[in-house]
């Protein structure tokens, strides 16, 4: 008895890249805008908290992720534009582009571990507040907050790897959109006979009679 193998069609096979390119795509935009918003919106909630001696008592202090670190907002903004750079570009700079883009939720996801254990904009404050530039802030506490910037810069960087490995199946902004330097194709000069024509010709900021 003789097994026959069926063989993929061609078609199946060729549609398969390109699967593959449509589904990365949408994941990657996913994944960059939604990080991005997610690290930014991380930064500016409330880091860390404590108190300050003053004058005999305490008074409370808090920062914003932005009081302790500026790196992961700037890092998102920067990956964010990075993720619309991927489509100016094409070959060998869309690869450095994602390159980029991967570095940029890297460096988000570190900039934000780094900041949730840190305290010196709190002791900034104390120093302030007590008029004493050795006082430090007392009871110091950190909030979950650093660690959300930390996931938005994770699914920058999956963005990254996104475009890295498949970024060369992705199309790129049309040709249509970008300048030639071919010379402009000439109009038919107006009929003189027919007036709305010139009107229309002058309002075009052309010679109505075609000289």
């Amino acid at each position: 008895m003789e097994y026959v193998t069926a063989l993929p069609h061609p078609r199946t096979e060729a549609a398969r890249p390109a699967r593959a390119g449509r589904r990365s795509l949408a994941l990657a935009l996913l994944c960059g805008a939604l990080g991005a918003a997610v690290a930014l919106l991380a930064t500016r909630q409330q880091w860390a908290e404590g108190t300050a001696p003053v004058a005999g008592g305490t008074i409370p202090l808090t920062a914003k992720g932005s009081d302790v670190t500026g790196v992961p907002a700037a890092l998102a903004i920067v990956g964010l534009a990075a993720l619309v750079a991927v489509f100016a570009v094409r070959r060998a700079g869309r690869t450095a582009v994602a390159g980029l883009l991967a570095l940029c939720g890297a460096g988000t996801v570190a900039a934000a571990l780094a900041g949730a254990s840190d305290g010196s904009a709190l002791d900034e404050q104390a120093a302030r507040a007590a008029g004493d530039t050795s006082a430090t802030v007392a009871a110091l506490t950190h909030t979950a907050w650093p660690y959300v910037a930390a996931a938005g810069g994770v699914l920058i960087l999956l963005a990254g790897v996104l475009a890295l490995r498949y970024g060369r199946l992705w199309p790129s902004m049309s040709g249509r959109y970008e300048r030639s330097g071919a010379p402009r194709p000439r109009r038919a000069a107006a009929d003189p006979d027919r007036p709305e024509e010139l009107w229309k010709a002058l309002d075009r900021g052309e010679d109505p009679t075609g000289a």
